[in-house]
C-alpha cells in the first residue's frame, strides 16, 4: 500500500468533500480515512488514501489537487505517509 496524507482547508462551502473525492475516485486513489471539521465557517479535512493503484505519479496528483484547491477556493496539500510522519514525529 503506498498512502497519501491529504489536507482541505478554507472557508465552507457546498461540495468540497464531493469533488475532491470524485478526484480521487477517477484517479483510482482509495480514501481509508477521512475527518473533517467546520468551525466558525472554515472547513479543515485530513485524508489517508491508499495510491498504489493510481496512473498518475504523486507529483501529477499532488499538482492536480493543488488547482482543483484553487478552484474550489481551499488550499489542498498531499504528501507520502512517510514524509508526513518524520515531520511530525516529536
Amino acid at each position: 500500500m503506498d498512502k497519501v496524507i491529504i489536507t482541505v482547508v478554507g472557508k465552507d462551502t457546498v461540495g468540497i468533500i464531493a469533488k475532491v473525492c470524485t478526484y480521487l475516485a477517477e484517479d483510482s486513489i482509495n480514501v481509508l480515512d477521512i475527518s473533517q471539521t467546520i468551525v466558525s465557517g472554515y472547513f479543515n479535512m485530513m485524508m489517508i488514501a491508499d495510491f498504489a493503484s493510481s496512473t498518475k505519479s504523486f507529483a501529477e496528483v499532488s499538482s492536480d489537487l493543488d488547482a482543483l484547491g484553487e478552484n474550489i477556493g481551499v488550499a489542498i496539500k498531499c504528501q507520502k505517509e512517510e514524509i508526513f510522519e518524520k515531520m511530525h514525529r516529536i
